[in-house]
């Protein structure tokens, strides 16, 4: 089945007036680019940590990639931020090229930042963790290809859970990339993978699916956001590149507490697709949602942070019970 040319959002879900909430703008160091944050909030505080890409001949065919680092702000009411004076963490090697695309999950009082790295062999996922976003001790990292990993807040059956998103390009014989669940007994050592979500078992999807912002915990199942991809090669220029042909949506689903790649809960329909002018146009890659962060608060608004056209972040909002109604009762899609 076709994806449809034209996408909506989701009634249910609202976007903050104030968007974007971080631009390039705010930073106080060379910045070109703001997007992809991990957000969380810890005693009563928002903690940001938001990938910052650095390009000479920015808004041109000519950009050329200077670094990637990451960078940390904070917030009081999770719409006003402020950027502290340098990143957090820069890393380049002569084997690792860049650090990218941070998430965040807090664990018995510690912060775990899932990452991705660029390297000279291939595109890794990887795990820190640190008490103070100033030092980070790394736990693991990936063979490639795979990335996009978030972490569950707590042990699941005993063990660390996380969602992840391998690159079987040679076995599948093209971009089709699917969500995966693994697990740990010390975040270092992982394995015990099932398959969560397929491009199969999203109608908005032709290319990819794979993880967004770590799982929230509710009574009915993990709320999970997930990033959807589709491909149409008719596209033509759609930011700073000559072409640009992938449109990335936000959906959203439920997996089952106990058995974590189980999906139990489905929304057939995209959570979030680009439609606001900072979606849409002006960026390094339009037509791109991607989330990074999601906080449930007491009052049950679920704030929803993500990346608009690989150039600024943004948040959403939505009631808790709205967004686990979108998620239609299905048999567990990638049981084995």
């Amino acid at each position: 089945m076709a994806v449809p040319s034209v996408l909506h959002s989701s009634p249910v879900i609202q976007r903050h007036p104030q968007n974007p909430v971080l631009t390039q703008a705010a930073v106080p160091y060379r910045s070109s680019l703001v997007y992809n944050a991990g957000v969380t909030k810890y005693q009563g505080r928002y903690i940001m940590v938001f990938r910052n890409d650095i390009f000479d001949g920015e808004g041109t065919e000519e950009f050329k990639h200077v670094e990637s680092n990451l960078g940390l702000a904070f917030s009081k009411d999770g719409i006003a931020w402020t950027v502290e004076p340098k990143p957090c963490w820069r890393w380049r090697t002569q084997e690792i090229h860049r650090i990218y695309d941070p998430r965040i999950t807090v664990l018995d009082g510690r912060f775990y930042l899932c990452f991705a790295v660029d390297t000279a062999h291939g595109v890794r996922g990887g795990m820190a963790v640190t008490d103070d976003f100033d030092k980070f001790e790394v736990l693991s990292i990936s063979v490639p290809d795979n990335r996009n990993m978030v972490l569950f807040p707590e042990k699941i059956g005993g063990k660390y859970a996380r969602l992840e998103r391998p690159f079987p390009v040679y076995s599948r014989g093209r971009d089709r990339f699917d969500a995966w669940f693994s697990d740990s007994p010390d975040l270092r050592y992982w394995g015990n993978s099932h398959l969560v979500l397929g491009v199969e078992h999203v109608p908005f999807a032709n290319d990819k699916v794979g993880p967004a912002a770590p799982p929230v915990r509710t009574a009915k199942g993990w709320l999970t956001t997930f990033h959807a991809v589709d491909r149409d090669d008719s596209r033509g220029k759609n930011g700073w590149e000559k072409k640009w042909a992938k449109r990335y949506t936000a959906g959203i689903m439920l997996l089952d507490l106990n058995e974590p790649w189980k999906v139990i809960g489905l929304c057939p329909d995209p959570l979030l697709a680009p439609e606001a002018s900072y979606e849409v146009a002006g960026g390094l890659r339009n037509h791109v949602i991607f989330p990074g962060g999601m906080i449930l608060e007491d009052s049950g608004e679920v704030k929803i942070y993500y990346g608009a056209a690989d150039t600024v972040e943004c948040v959403a909002t939505a009631h808790v019970d709205d967004l686990l109604a979108l998620c239609r009762p299905v048999s567990a899609l990638g049981a084995e």
